[in-house]
């Protein structure tokens, strides 16, 4: 089955928008890169100043795949020597979990 890493973003309030538009400016960088399967980026509501980014991957070995390449590159800043922008988080913890059961909603007849 299916992997799912979540990166626990803490974010402080005045980096919220940040953080968002960041995510936004990027949206489609993801979505190509063979064995991924979903991403859904969680703004807290309450309580809390950790965002959680959800990704959900085909196996480990895709997963690393897309760290090593896509990501990596992507977090390494402009080639042209231009400074690439401070953090919007500033921390992060990276959590990984293996799918052992998944539902979705039933088909009901109309």
């Amino acid at each position: 089955m299916s992997i799912v890493k979540i990166n626990a973003l803490t974010v402080p309030a005045e980096q919220r928008e940040t953080l968002e538009q960041r995510f936004s400016s990027r949206a489609g960088a993801v979505e190509n890169s063979d064995g991924f399967e979903w991403f859904e980026l969680l703004r807290p509501v309450e309580g809390t100043d950790t965002y959680l980014v959800y990704t959900r991957w085909r196996s480990e070995e895709d997963f690393q795949a897309w760290m090593e390449g896509p990501m990596k590159a992507a977090h390494q800043g402009g080639a042209d020597g231009a400074s690439k922008p401070k953090p919007a988080a500033s921390g992060s913890t990276l959590w990984s979990f293996e799918v052992v059961q998944q539902a979705g909603p039933k088909g009901g007849d109309a």
